[in-house]
């Protein structure tokens, strides 16, 4: 493909990695699509790119929203898709709805960008989801999560061997602890950031940008001969364990029963 026709479709690009990677492969001389659930957020880091970054609504769970997103840009070179959540609890006590609403996302979402960029995409070009460091190590009370994003690294292996044919590459990446809004919440548990850190042998949470970059290496030709692999981007967290969130929980429960 020539340098001045290359495409990205940047699928929860409205916030923390996504955003990042839309700022990178726009950098990079991609024309990018921001694709969200987020309608507003969406044109506002269209806005705040500038350039040919443009802006559509897609809502993952949604196979009409996630078809028409796609039709409309047949034959994007790069798809990167960022969208998730995670809705914790232990599996005792967890919602049937709450489990579902986190699979919709990650996994049943991922399976439908699979779907219709593998469709869309243009021969020889590339696509990559953003998995976790949960689809490998368990969590306590991230049972849905981990499962999904444990579905996306196997869905990755499978899209990787059919769309193969085409040239297509799919590759997944698996953060460990990146500075986003999806964990922000985790920052208001007393000691469990610092938990997640002591397991991290480099000592540090990631830049959304770390992943980005990692995205941009994975969509060029410098990753020519890379499909099917899951990078591990964690700090080598993954060498270690996962921290007891469930017991940070309940212990932050009765600092305020006992206070």
């Amino acid at each position: 493909m020539s340098e001045d026709t290359r495409s990205a479709m940047v699928i929860g690009g409205a916030s923390g990695i996504g955003f990042a990677t839309a700022r990178v492969l726009a950098a990079e001389g991609y024309r990018v699509v921001v694709a969200d659930v987020n309608a507003t957020g969406a044109r506002d880091a269209a806005a705040r790119l500038g350039g040919e970054v443009t802006a559509i609504t897609m809502d993952v769970t949604d196979e009409a929203s996630v078809r028409r997103g796609f039709e409309a840009e047949h034959g994007v070179h790069t798809v990167v898709n960022c969208a998730g959540l995670s809705v914790p609890g232990a599996i005792t006590e967890l919602e049937l709805a709450h489990w579902q609403t986190t699979i919709d996302v990650c996994m049943t979402g991922t399976f439908l960008v699979l779907k219709y960029a593998g469709r869309h995409t243009a021969d020889g070009g590339s696509i990559t989801c953003i998995a976790s460091l949960n689809g490998r190590q368990p969590g306590t009370g991230m049972a849905s999560y981990c499962a999904a994003k444990a579905g996306v690294l196997m869905l990755v292996e499978v899209a990787a061997l059919e769309l193969a044919e085409r040239g297509i590459r799919v590759n997944a990446i698996s953060p460990g602890l990146v500075d986003t809004p999806l964990v922000a919440g985790a920052a208001l548990v007393p000691g469990l950031i610092d938990e997640y850190l002591e397991n991290t042998p480099l000592g540090r949470s990631g830049r959304p940008e770390e992943i980005a970059d990692a995205v941009a290496f994975l969509a060029s030709s410098r990753a020519g001969w890379m499909t099917g692999a899951a990078i591990d981007l964690n700090g080598g967290a993954h060498l270690r364990r996962y921290p007891d969130i469930l017991g940070r929980v309940a212990a932050m429960a009765r600092t305020y029963e006992n206070p």
